[in-house]
């Protein structure tokens, strides 16, 4: 006769299955609470040491796909966000950021899918220049950042997306960006592009590349972004 689980074991499981209930909670919680994005690190350090985050965030999110609020991941942060399905009836118009000019959604689109890229690539890639305006309302919309500055002569600073720019257009990650056809059928590529013309893969790290230096105070100051730092003392 195979003797039955003893009590002990019943009240481990029990111990156990309710600290992945608590663990859940706080996640969920967490997540709730914050209006950016949540790193997985970020809920790990408030959960009991060993908690598998990645399994907890996959169960919630299972448990939220069919509700009219999801829990989607955005380069691996995680936040909840309107069901696509059900966008249409939601109006944000208080948060709604100025609509892109053709000449803005063009340079997003070519910082998206060829980034790091400068100014002057951005230029020739579009054949045209490109004005500080353009650049500033997608910065102002906190879509486009720099990244560092380009080890070639001058220095130029290399532009890059953010996760903003991500959790604004329900993208995981990069490598979600819509392929030609979806461009062309959505009307951002006009009819005159060259039979030749395809679209990179875009980059998938976010760290500099071997080319690129970090931005550094003097760069920042630069760049105007700060007041130069006074060289007296008091």
């Amino acid at each position: 006769m195979i003797d039955p689980k003893g009590e002990e074991d019943f009240e481990d499981e029990g111990r156990d299955l309710q600290a992945e209930i608590e663990a859940e909670r706080v996640a969920e919680a967490l997540v709730f609470a914050s209006s950016q994005p949540v790193s997985e690190g970020f809920i790990a350090e408030r959960l009991p040491r060993g908690a598998n985050v990645h399994a907890i965030m996959l169960r919630l999110k299972e448990q939220y796909a069919p509700r009219g609020v999801n829990l989607v991941q955005v380069e691996g942060a995680w936040a909840f966000r309107t069901a696509a399905d059900l966008s249409f009836v939601i109006r944000r118009d208080d948060n709604e950021v100025k609509k892109l000019s053709r000449a803005a959604l063009e340079v997003l689109a070519i910082i998206a899918y060829h980034q790091p890229v400068t100014r002057a690539e951005i230029e020739d890639i579009r054949g045209v220049q490109t004005s500080r305006g353009t650049l500033d309302v997608l910065m102002e919309a906190g879509w486009v950042r720099f990244r560092g500055r380009r080890r070639t002569p001058g220095r130029p600073v290399t532009l890059g997306t953010t996760r903003d720019f991500l959790d604004h257009f329900g993208l995981e990650e990069l490598r979600d960006l819509p392929g030609l056809e979806e461009l062309k059928g959505a009307g951002l590529l006009s009819g005159r592009i060259p039979a030749n013309f395809n679209i990179p893969s875009p980059s998938m790290n976010d760290e500099l590349t071997e080319d690129e230096d970090p931005i550094t105070q003097m760069d920042l100051e630069e760049l105007g972004l700060l007041a130069p730092r006074s060289t007296s003392e008091d």
